[in-house]
């Protein structure tokens, strides 16, 4: 198939898409384009989720059953591990983690093992497009090599572009068709179908000269995120020495009508971007010699969060004349950000891991999360413990970590011997009380 002919083929809807990786990236977006009228199969490694799918069942808040139900009943959509499908559709979109490695580097293994399974598949007259984050040369210098060890030739065979996703769970403001998309290609034609196949389903396609121009765009989104936030975590610090409340500071400099925008202070950074892109980026950089000193601050600033949250939870009780060690600690909210399921990289987790490792015996409360099994590198299993006046009463100290609007903090304030509070909810509730401590 011609460039021309994938072309039609995506502008009259006919072309079938390839999502593989059918998490909160992949997921979300098979639906859009099931509702814009493609057929869409989604690929996944994980029966589990296969399963699920099939069965009706979503296991994303951003994505419900009966819109589920209704995209597999149209026929334009179905789930799959079977990796010789890909052959069967126009254009396919890759979805998969890019996590870090333990010393903080790019783990490209799962984006490389899937641009090998589809160099066992491709046929000509295929877009690829990669979604997952990546630094910036990734997808020429990584991607392109392992699919044209196919035999294939890029611009001849198939074309290869990137396009960084931008989904915020939970965020029901701005869902995937209110994002525009940043589009760059290996070459001007890669650029251009890609540009056309996400036309249907957002507000607006943003292309840029190259795929390396389009990687790091992502890269600058998050990073300016991760440095402001950074920022206020650090004066949050400082701010406490002083005696004062940071919360109070950054409402008033938000006043100012231009020139500022407010960042909040937390328990540390969550999901799967900003907590990683600024140790995407200054991997990268070294390449060129070049040091970015800010972000690489910014990232190991944030990283370190979760063990201020525990010395300060530490202290608070030691003031109370408790030893940290042996004391009950329940901590209230364990996904990374408020009201949804997602528990990628959250700061609770380190939380909970340093507060296992320090003697304490630990309970979690989270409407959104039932259970925490073991992982590679977090060994604890837990089930979220009901929240009741008398589990509160139970413990030394009630963290929290992530404030879900849905969690009565009026009780847990009036049943608590200690909360300590990282994201400010006691200030918004005007509760002022001795057993409070914010970190």
């Amino acid at each position: 198939m011609s460039k021309d002919e994938l072309l039609g083929k995506i502008e009259d809807r006919s072309a079938s898409a390839s999502v593989i990786g059918l998490g909160y990236v992949g997921f979300p977006l098979a639906m859009a384009y099931v509702a814009a009228g493609y057929r869409v199969v989604g690929f996944d490694t994980d029966p589990v989720k296969v399963e699920k799918l099939t069965a009706g069942e979503s296991y994303i808040g951003d994505v419900g059953e009966d819109e589920l139900k209704a995209a597999a009943g149209s026929g334009l959509f179905n789930a799959t591990a079977d990796m010789s499908r890909l052959a069967g559709t126009d254009v396919l979109v890759i979805c998969v983690p890019t996590p870090l490695t333990p010393q903080r580097e790019p783990d490209m293994s799962y984006l490389s093992a899937t641009a090998e399974t589809i160099a066992e598949h491709i046929r000509p007259g295929q877009l690829i497009i990669v979604e997952s984050t990546v630094y910036p040369g990734a997808t020429r210098e990584l991607v392109l090599p392992l699919l044209e060890a196919s035999g294939m030739k890029h611009g001849a065979d198939f074309w290869l572009a990137f396009s960084s996703e931008r989904v915020d769970p939970g965020n029901k403001e701005y869902p995937i068709a209110k994002i525009p998309k940043v589009v760059g290609g290996i070459d001007e034609n890669a650029t251009k179908l890609c540009a056309e196949f996400y036309r249907p389903v957002v507000i607006d396609v943003v292309p840029v000269s190259s795929a390396e121009a389009a990687e790091m765009s992502k890269l600058l989104e998050n990073t300016y995120r991760a440095v402001n936030i950074a920022l206020v975590n650090e004066l949050k610090i400082l701010c406490h020495k002083m005696g004062l409340d940071v919360f109070e500071i950054i409402e008033a400099a938000a006043t100012k009508p231009y020139g500022y925008q407010p960042f909040w202070p937390g328990p540390g950074v969550g999901g799967h971007c900003i907590p990683l892109d600024p140790f995407y980026l200054s991997w990268k950089a070294r390449d060129y010699e070049q040091g970015v000193r800010f972000v690489e601050l910014a990232g190991e600033l944030n990283w370190l969060m979760p063990q201020y949250v525990v010395e300060r939870t530490g202290a608070a009780l030691n003031a109370r004349g408790k030893p940290l060690k042996g004391s009950r600690v329940m901590v209230l909210g364990i996904t990374y950000k408020a009201d949804v399921e997602d528990m990628r990289e959250s700061p609770a987790l380190p939380v909970i891991d340093r507060l296992l490792k320090a003697g304490v015996e630990v309970c979690y409360h989270d409407p959104y999360v039932p259970a925490v099994p073991p992982t590679r590198k977090y060994t604890f299993d837990l089930e979220s413990a009901e929240l009741t006046p008398e589990a509160v009463e139970a413990q030394d100290a009630v963290v929290l970590v992530t404030d879900h609007t849905g969690v009565d903090y009026r009780m847990v304030l009036e049943n608590a011997e200690l909360f300590v509070d990282t994201r400010g909810v006691t200030r918004s509730l005007g509760w002022d009380g001795e057993n409070v401590v914010r970190a």
